[in-house]
């Protein structure tokens, strides 16, 4: 019985024959009539060969070697200075548009304020410590309030004090100056 089936799909698809004459006929057709047009490459004008003469020089992606570069600020006698020689906090790493403040609390008779940055870290700070990119120094915490002193440079060598506050109603990118 399967040998019959088998047979008979044979015969049936050998029977079958494609008539593709009118497409094959229609394709040289159009092979024959279509032009062919190919533009040639644009031929380029030769540049002048470069000469490298700095390959003795330091390659520019490359970091130098044994130079340290020191900054020592410019300043001048008899003049404010922030104490560059402290150690960093890190509220110091914002600036105080960046900051905002988000509570104020007293423990054991100390006041403290929470301090939130625009990346959404919380710190808390006290009378004395730092904040801000210009060497701000707080000075007092009062009702939501924290007022603080920044050191300005001038341009002459010198640095200026300024006072500034943050309130809790003000909110990261603001200042009440």
């Amino acid at each position: 019985m399967k040998l019959l089936v088998i047979g008979a799909l044979a015969i049936v698809l050998c029977a079958c024959d494609a008539k593709i004459d009118d497409l094959q006929l229609y394709v040289t057709e159009v092979q024959q009539n279509t032009p062919v047009s190919i533009e040639p490459y644009p031929e380029f004008d030769a540049k002048p060969t470069f000469i490298y003469s700095a390959e003795s020089l330091r390659s520019p992606f490359q970091h130098p070697r044994n130079v340290g570069v020191e900054m020592k600020p410019s300043s001048q006698p008899n003049c404010a200075q922030p104490e560059f020689a402290r150690t960093k906090q890190p509220l110091e790493k914002f600036g105080i548009d960046a900051l905002s403040v988000t509570g104020v609390f007293t423990s054991n008779g100390k006041k403290w304020a929470l301090i939130q940055s625009n990346t959404g870290s919380l710190f808390k700070v006290t009378k004395g410590d730092h904040l801000g990119l210009f060497f701000g120094t707080i000075d007092s915490i009062n009702n939501g309030t924290v007022s603080f002193t920044e050191m300005l440079p001038d341009g002459a060598g010198c640095w200026q004090k300024k006072q500034a506050t943050l309130t809790m109603l003000s909110k990261a990118g603001e200042n009440n100056v």
